[in-house]
Formats: C-alpha cells, structure tokens, sequence
C-alpha cells in the first residue's frame, strides 16, 4: 500500500489538461487527476508540486472528422498544484475535506464551443456549440489495490443544460523517481450534454443527407496509459496515450463518424 500512497495521482494528466486548454474542443475529453493526495512529494519524485512550465507535443483523432481542426500542437503552458487548489488548464479544483486517504473537492471547467459553419461546408445551418462554465463536486479513494475517483458536474451557463459524471480507477506504479500509471473509467453524459457537444442534430438542423440524430445519454469507456520520470530537481519527462470508446449514440452521428478519441501525448516540465 505504501507505494501506491506515495504516487496516487499522475501530474502526467495535468499537463494533458494544460494541453486541453489551446487545443478546445477537438481535444480527447479525457478526466484529469492532480497529485494532492500524495504523502511526500520531494525533488526526486515523479511528482511535483507548486508551478509547473513547460511544452507538450499534441497529436488526436478530430471529433469531428470534417473540420479543418489541425490533429497536432507543440504548445506552451503552466499548472498549479496546490495542497488545496489545483489549476489545471481548462478546469480546476479545490480541495475541501481530507481525512486520511478519502479527499473531497469542488470541481470548475470550462468547456470549448465547437462547430462553427466556416469550420466545414458539413457544419453549414448546424447551431455553433457555445463555450459553458461546469460546476460540481468530487472526491477521491485510495484503497489497498486503486486510486478511485468520481465527480459529477453540471452546466451552470445554459448553453448545453446538460451534466457529466464519471468514475474512474488508476493503477499506480512506482519506482523512485518513475512512474507508470495505467488508468481506465466511465463518463456518463446527460442527453442534453451528450447532443450538444458529441454529435447531436436538431429537426431544425436536419437537411437532406443530415438526417436529425438524438444521441441520447451516453455512457463511454476511457482507457489510459500515463508515465512520468524525473530528470532531476527541476525537470521532468512525460508520456502518454489515451482512448474513449464512444457510447454507440455517439458512434452512429453523421458529424461524427468513428468509433472514438485517441490521444497521445509527450511533453517536458520545468518546476518552479
């Protein structure tokens, strides 16, 4: 148990969250983890905390195969990884409750619009998808076998009306300043969420050739792989690669096209 106490969560993910936030709405929607529940966080380990600066190379399967989004990035960025608040790009968090290895926090995001007509002649008379603000709630475990984590949100600025939930199990492995971190989850989305971001079509948006399309709630599978190894004090490697299989209502949307979203992902940090 000590190991897995020692490195619950992957700063591998918060990069990838920084990453999010230039690339918006073409970005794999994958949930993000911090390093707040870690026991002792050193100038060796994996994991650092404070302000983290750096670059990622990007590269994505689009969600929407017929935009003219670029399907890779080298990008800037920083993240913050308090002991209470944790900055992560496009979301953050702050940690209201901690008692052992059980942790609780207050979850904000913003969500990317997509969909632009210009984007696509396929896009012409579909209803831009505005950027939201999503509140909600969260909390961690760590058990003898997995660090567990859920959060549920919910649009607070009107634009979709929908809400997200997930779960989700990462299976940390530690060795000194290295670590490899399988991961894999649910993400439950609301039929409003569901149609507004990943692929819904209105009976105002339908055309001949673009039949109307409800998606429906949604459940799809996540599947990660993070690593990440210390260079020494300052600097630090990382690695990734992650999937969602879509839910099918997802999958059989005219916008959309394929089966789901693969990100991979390398980046180097320097700690501040």
């Amino acid at each position: 148990m000590s190991g897995l106490k020692l490195v619950c969560i992957s700063y591998v993910r918060l990069l990838l969250a920084a990453a999010a936030l230039a690339v918006g709405p073409a970005y794999a929607d994958i949930e993000l983890s911090d390093p707040s529940m870690i026991d002792k966080v050193n100038t060796t380990s994996p994991l650092p905390k404070g302000f983290v600066v750096g670059a990622v190379g990007l590269g994505y399967t689009p969600r929407y195969p017929d935009s003219q989004a670029r399907t890779s990035y080298v990008i800037p960025g920083f993240i913050y990884l308090g002991d209470k608040v944790v900055y992560l790009g496009d979301r953050a968090r702050y940690y209201f409750h901690r008692d052992g290895d059980f942790a609780a926090f207050a979850f904000g995001r913003l969500r990317f619009g997509s969909l632009e007509a210009e984007d696509a002649p396929t896009f012409v008379g579909i209803k831009k998808r505005r950027a939201e603000l999503e509140l909600g709630i969260g909390a961690n475990w760590v058990t003898p076998y997995a660090l567990l984590t859920t959060r549920i949100s919910t649009d607070v600025t009107g634009a979709s009306g929908g809400q997200e939930a997930m779960v989700w199990a990462d299976f940390p492995l530690v060795r000194k300043d290295f670590v490899v971190m399988p991961g894999v989850g649910l993400m439950l989305r609301s039929a409003n969420l569901a149609n507004y971001y990943f692929g819904g079509i209105s009976a105002e948006e339908a055309i001949p050739g673009r039949p109307a399309h409800d998606v429906g709630n949604s459940l799809s599978v996540v599947g990660s792989v993070f690593s990440a190894y210390r260079i020494n004090a300052k600097w630090v490697l990382m690695a990734t690669v992650a999937y969602e299989h879509y839910a099918p209502g997802i999958r059989s949307s005219p916008l959309i096209k394929h089966s789901g979203e693969l990100t991979g992902l390398a980046g180097l940090g320097y700690v501040w």
